[in-house]
């Protein structure tokens, strides 16, 4: 099966792009690196001297970027847990190459060798979706859809940016951009398949969540509750 190709004008742009950084969120991801593990916000308020409100800003941005990962801690006493924060990995960028590699290949050979290359692709999705929130709190997740999609989109690359008038989310990167827009079918199939498989490890009804990829300049569009189309 042949996928169509998507135009360059629409969709993310690449997750591997590298963010220009101020001085002040530089100074940020600096004192990151040098935590031992995840810390919480007020440790590094403290660490950095900004005001938390600053920080906060920053780690938000930093996280969208890729070059943090935002936990949360571990529960103690009432209410939910605060955040923990750390950077990533300076390998991290030559383990995305591979990954990306590795990607390219198996959709290759499922968009080859597969009779529903969606199908399969959103299958596989979906078991991945599940193992990413697998030993997550879950508590009342099925009533709290749009905020853990969106960390966990945050979390593995996506950048999202929620349109609250719209009620959608827009996937502003894409860490498989040149294999999505080669093989759409199966990348976008596996990337609704995460959302998919996360929302249906939460409690949630999967089938709900609506990709649409490639769909204006700067984004693909992600839908936890469409409207049905009027007939």
């Amino acid at each position: 099966m042949k996928n169509s190709t998507p135009s360059t004008e629409l969709g993310p742009r690449s997750g591997e792009t590298a963010p220009t950084l101020s001085a002040s969120r530089g100074h940020v991801l600096a004192t990151l690196r040098q935590q031992a593990g995840p810390v919480p916000l007020a440790t590094l308020t403290t660490a950095t001297g900004l005001h938390a409100n600053t920080v906060r800003e920053h780690l938000d941005a930093l996280v969208d970027a890729g070059l943090v990962r935002r936990r949360r801690s571990a529960p103690s006493g009432r209410g939910r847990p605060a955040w923990s924060y750390e950077a990533r990995g300076a390998t991290a960028g030559r383990a995305g190459a591979e990954y990306a590699g590795l990607a390219a290949t198996l959709a290759r050979f499922i968009s080859r060798t597969s009779d529903s290359p969606r199908a399969d692709a959103i299958a596989a999705g979906i078991q991945w979706g599940r193992d990413l929130v697998r030993g997550q709190d879950t508590a009342g997740a099925a009533a709290d859809r749009r905020g853990p999609i969106v960390e966990l989109l945050a979390e593995i690359g996506f950048a999202p940016r929620t349109d609250a008038e719209r009620g959608t989310i827009r996937l502003t990167r894409c860490p498989l951009l040149e294999t999505a827009r080669a093989y759409p079918d199966v990348v976008c199939g596996v990337h609704l398949g995460i959302v998919r498989g996360a929302l249906a490890a939460r409690g949630a009804d999967p089938e709900r969540a609506e990709l649409t990829p490639f769909a204006e300049p700067g984004a693909c569009l992600l839908d936890l509750d469409p409207v049905p189309a009027s007939r």
